[in-house]
């Protein structure tokens, strides 16, 4: 989390070496956005080049409580560094991950708020917990609202007031 670290963990990946990290971030964008942005301007067009070449995947993960039975279940978004991941990361272009996620599910990618619409729709998790957590309120209040469901809180149930973004 701190830019000594990070440093570590990156020269480690580079020489082959198998590295686990946490990050608080809502998505695989903001981990690599995050982990950019803890160096210098200076330093981040060489820390994107490395990233590119020594990051194989991105797992975030948010936890919910079950609906259907007890406890907790996580829903994820997957993203695996493939050469056009490499290029969008390289070229500062993580505004597009998202769209490069949901073309690359052949690889086994999947957006946060795919799985959480799955989670959903399989009666795992209720519609406000998927709502709060999910990047895309408006995508998903309209989806809930298409399938006929109800999110059940007023201020969640207003398609009209369905935001495009949910920035947490």
């Amino acid at each position: 989390r701190d830019l000594e670290t990070i440093e570590a963990a990156i020269r480690a990946a580079e020489t082959g070496h198998l590295v686990f990290g946490t990050l608080h971030t809502t998505g695989a964008a903001k981990t690599i956005d995050r982990l950019v942005d803890a160096f210098p301007v200076s330093q981040q067009n060489q820390i994107r080049v490395q990233l590119s070449t020594a990051l194989i995947c991105v797992l975030s993960q948010v936890l919910l409580g079950r609906i259907d039975t007890k406890g907790m279940v996580a829903a994820y978004e997957f993203l695996v560094v493939t050469p056009a991941i490499a290029n969008l990361i390289r070229d500062n272009k993580s505004y597009r991950i998202d769209s490069a996620i949901q073309t690359g599910k052949r690889y086994g990618m999947q957006l946060l708020d795919d799985h959480l619409w799955s989670l959903y729709s399989r009666g795992m998790i209720a519609a406000e917990e998927m709502v709060d957590k999910c990047k895309d309120q408006g995508a998903i209040r309209s989806k809930v609202h298409q399938a006929g469901g109800v999110i059940g809180r007023p201020e969640l149930d207003d398609p009209e007031a369905a935001g495009s973004d949910s920035d947490e």
